[in-house]
């Protein structure tokens, strides 16, 4: 049950780092002097870091309702 609510919490800030990359990659946050500012890779990169966040979380909320 506890690693379940690890994987959660885990997933979760994965997926608030990818969404961060994704903003920062549309020149939305970030400074301007980061690599990944204006950068279309960056967009891209965020969203498959935020499906990665989303998978790990489902997966957590999975292991908790098989416990």
């Amino acid at each position: 049950m506890k690693g379940g609510r690890a994987m959660v919490l885990i997933g979760v800030i994965v997926g608030i780092f990818g969404f961060i990359f994704h903003l920062q990659g549309q020149s939305i946050v970030g400074p301007e002097t980061s690599f990944m500012y204006s950068n279309p890779n960056w967009i891209t990169y965020g969203l498959g870091i935020v499906l990665v966040g989303i998978i790990i979380a489902i997966t957590g909320f999975v292991i908790i309702r098989k416990v």
